[in-house]
């Protein structure tokens, strides 16, 4: 017919359908990275983050072999990081099947997690684990301001 594919598609068509794409892939990836960042948890299980007192002094230890604490911190640390590595496990196997209300939910419960999780170190003075987890949780936080802001 005599028509080019410039006319066809105007410039301002093909800009508003490659920046759809663009915020589409920044989401993907900003979602992708939040639950990355819970699967990270796992790091405060191999990490030496636990105080261990040997003759005097002391020293880093894993949560492995941490016994300086009494057996139900540690099995509290072992369910709340297990259930933020499960969550964020959960989290990409629903985003990939693209589940989106159990999506949304997911987030909300990881950021819970993550809060009781801070709280719970807080109060058995687990320093070095706390620095960790608050910092995982400002990563989220900055992941969901981003997928917000878009």
């Amino acid at each position: 017919f005599s028509v080019t594919i410039d006319e066809l598609l105007s410039a301002d068509k093909l800009i508003s359908i490659a920046e759809r794409e663009n915020k589409s892939n920044i989401q993907h990836m900003t979602d992708l990275m939040f639950g990355m960042t819970d699967i990270f948890t796992f790091v405060l299980i191999v990490l030496p983050l636990y105080p261990h007192t040997i003759d005097g002094r002391v020293y880093s230890v894993n949560l492995f072999a941490y016994a300086q604490a009494a057996d139900w911190y540690r099995m509290v640390y072992w369910i709340l990081y297990s259930a933020l590595v499960l969550t964020g496990i959960l989290r990409l196997l629903f985003l990939y099947r693209k589940k989106g209300k159990l999506f949304g939910t997911m987030t909300g419960y990881s950021m819970a997690l993550s809060i009781i999780t801070i709280l719970v170190l807080a109060l058995t003075r687990e320093t070095y684990a706390i620095i960790m987890t608050f910092l995982l949780l400002i990563v989220k936080g900055a992941l969901i301001f981003k997928k917000i802001k878009m």
